[in-house]
């Protein structure tokens, strides 16, 4: 198995934790099924933008904004720019803070266990805690081991 940058294995952790199989982010988490609330690109507008108020305005300029994101950012960035944004915990934002508030290291420091614990409690991450998501975590790491990671 090839070393992985350090800079990279928050995000690694996390689309290993989203697809199986896969050289690339899935398309599941660009696009939004019937059945998903929002896509990752959704979520990032909605973080950057517009906060946790619920309208169909909203959507609106979300649903206007999601194409030009993409196309001017490009799926890694966005990636990148929402593992930063997103809230890993009550008041701890982006993936820096989640690593110093949870392991005492920095996001650049920090191990494979480590981020595929964090990538464990994104699906609902107040709800869930990094030390008890041992099973998720095995299998994230099993992921990114069949992907080459």
């Amino acid at each position: 198995m090839r070393s992985l940058p350090r800079r990279t294995r928050a995000s690694t952790s996390i689309m290993a934790s989203i697809g199986r199989n896969c050289k690339r982010p899935p398309k599941k988490i660009w696009k939004a099924s019937a059945r998903e609330a929002v896509s990752l690109t959704q979520q990032l507008i909605k973080n950057l933008f517009f906060g946790t108020g619920r309208s169909f305005l909203r959507k609106g300029a979300e649903a206007t904004l999601v194409p030009v994101a993409e196309f001017v950012l490009g799926k890694q960035r966005i990636l990148e720019l929402y593992l930063n944004v997103v809230e890993w915990g009550p008041g701890i934002y982006g993936a820096d803070a989640a690593c110093k508030a949870r392991d005492k290291t920095t996001a650049r420091n920090v191990s494979r266990d480590q981020s595929a614990r964090l990538a464990a409690i994104l699906p609902a991450p107040l709800k869930r805690r990094p030390e008890r998501m041992n099973n998720y975590s095995q299998i994230i790491l099993k992921r990114m081991s069949q992907m080459g990671w």
